[in-house]
């Protein structure tokens, strides 16, 4: 979400349309409430006519959030778009329908369904949610163990790779505890399990395995991840348990790698998370969360409430919260079944091997992104001495494509990529068209002047004269050595536009 500050009005920051102004002669204050009503028809308008700047969501390849739905399911969203979700009592059929979704993916992720272990889990608004409460089950059982053992329980910590996602970041950051990451390195951009495991110790409240990295898609090795831990908890008497943020990948693995070991089928997996609105093919605003059993989750996180009729028990970081994105997660249950999310998740992957070797023959890019994952391409530039993949990303926007780029969590921070998210909505004919305007680009750029690499040039020198006082020989950088230079240059811009954003 973007924090919002306060700006002072001035007389003439208002607020036009034209078509509205049959309606409307008077200009509308832009951050004050207007005095008077206007009517529907010009409020419409005024927003519709504003909304036209912002971009193009089928384009937009950046986000892995689902951008086409049905209209059949379309309908049922807005049927149910007045329903407050956390009103049990009086939706029951939609509560039905949550616990119908829950058991799918229990089973989906094999889950253990017998007497005396079964999976219970809980509907989010997303998997940044999902995450915060899967955390909060964990520091608590930790607790409650250091507690019982008459142990300090002042610092905790989670394992986790440098390539999490910033929800991660902010749980660490919000509930109090130590985030220890795995760096990366050039050429592995996912968590090493064995450093992984090295750095456990007797306040680790879980490890953070990540199906389906944001930066490149890849899976991460939940299986060596696991038997790795399994030996060092023996060793060292501990307990320390698995979470797998599987955000992205949950609605992947269990369809195209079916054989792959990353969920309850490791006995130290707790807990898992997806979001329904990525692969789960859902609008945004719904995530997903299951533990392995009911002893992973501590009774005493559990509200119940009974003000609004039966009581109730909750889970959850907000109250309200509308019903629509339930809904539409069974119809895409009962719609597509696995032969549909299967059809469906290998045309994506299809779509992604195309483009990637698309990518390949033009030369000049080299890809980072693994043929098992997310179905996403992501790649960086052979040669960025004179220019970067930041001036491809602002040239593409020309054709309406917005595609990021950004440098990679330490110690890979020196790497600068592109990526490209394939989404269900994105054609083969699409596909073909962005490959189309890449030639395009990359012929025009390659005619433009360097736009960094003499400025990176210059500061090395001065760096050089200083280290090496008045009589430093002001040596030619390698290629290598300037490629980083760039990124460095390229990633104190990002970074400063990160702070003054206001992007959280």
């Amino acid at each position: 979400m973007v924090i919002s500050t306060t700006t002072i009005s001035h007389a003439e920051e208002s607020v036009n349309s034209t078509f509205a102004s049959r309606y409307v002669r008077a200009s509308l204050p832009k951050f004050r409430m207007a005095e008077n009503s206007i009517p529907k028809d010009a409020a419409y308008q005024i927003i519709s006519d504003e909304l036209m700047l912002d971009g193009n969501p089928r384009l937009n390849l950046a986000s892995f959030v689902t951008t086409w739905m049905e209209p059949e399911c379309d309908k049922l969203m807005m049927a149910s778009v007045n329903k407050n979700y956390v009103d049990m009592d009086e939706y029951p059929v939609t509560t039905e329908l949550q616990n119908r979704c829950v058991n799918m993916i229990a089973h989906l992720f094999n889950a253990p369904v017998w007497e005396d272990e079964t999976a219970v889990g809980v509907g989010t608004v997303g998997s940044s949610e999902a995450i915060m409460l899967a955390g909060l089950a964990f520091k608590r059982k930790w607790q409650n163990k250091r507690k019982a053992e008459g142990k300090a329980f002042d610092k905790p910590n989670i394992v986790t790779g440098a390539n999490v996602q910033v929800c991660w970041e902010k749980f660490a950051r919000y509930f109090e505890v130590e985030l220890k990451e795995v760096k990366l390195r050039e050429g592995y951009y996912v968590m090493d399990p064995v450093k992984a495991v090295e750095m456990v110790d007797e306040n680790t409240i879980c490890v953070a395995a990540i199906l389906g990295s944001t930066l490149t898609g890849e899976f991460e090795d939940v299986k060596t991840l696991n038997d790795l831990l399994a030996a060092k908890n023996k060793e060292a008497g501990y307990e320390t348990p698995i979470h797998v943020d599987a955000a992205s990948g949950g609605f992947i693995a269990p369809f195209l790698y079916p054989e792959l070991e990353w969920d309850f089928r490791l006995p130290l997996v707790k807990s898992i998370n997806v979001s329904g609105h990525k692969y789960g093919l859902v609008y945004a605003g719904v995530g997903w969360v299951v533990w392995r059993s009911k002893q992973d989750l501590p009774e005493e996180l559990i509200f119940h409430i009974n003000y609004l009729g039966a009581d109730q028990p909750t889970f959850t970081l907000n109250f309200s919260k509308g019903s629509s994105q339930i809904i539409a997660q069974y119809y895409q249950f009962i719609r597509l079944g696995f032969e549909g999310y299967k059809n469906i998740i290998g045309n994506c992957m299809e779509n992604a091997q195309m483009l990637s070797k698309g990518l390949e023959k033009m030369g000049c890019f080299e890809i980072l992104s693994k043929d098992v994952g997310v179905p996403l391409v992501a790649f960086a530039l052979k040669d960025s001495s004179k220019h970067t993949v930041f001036e491809i990303s602002e040239s593409l926007r020309r054709f309406g494509w917005i595609i990021p780029a950004y440098t990679m969590p330490p110690d890979a921070q020196e790497v600068a990529v592109l990526r490209v998210v394939i989404r269900e909505d994105f054609s083969r004919s699409l596909a073909e068209r962005l490959l189309s305007d890449f030639e395009k680009v990359m012929k025009e750029i390659e005619e433009l002047p360097s736009r960094v690499s003499n400025k990176v040039v210059h500061v090395t020198a001065m760096v050089d004269e200083v280290k090496g006082g008045q009589d430093a020989v002001h040596k030619k950088k390698s290629v290598k050595e300037t490629q980083e230079g760039v990124a460095r240059y390229w990633r104190r811009l990002v970074d400063a536009e990160k702070k003054t954003s206001g992007v959280c």
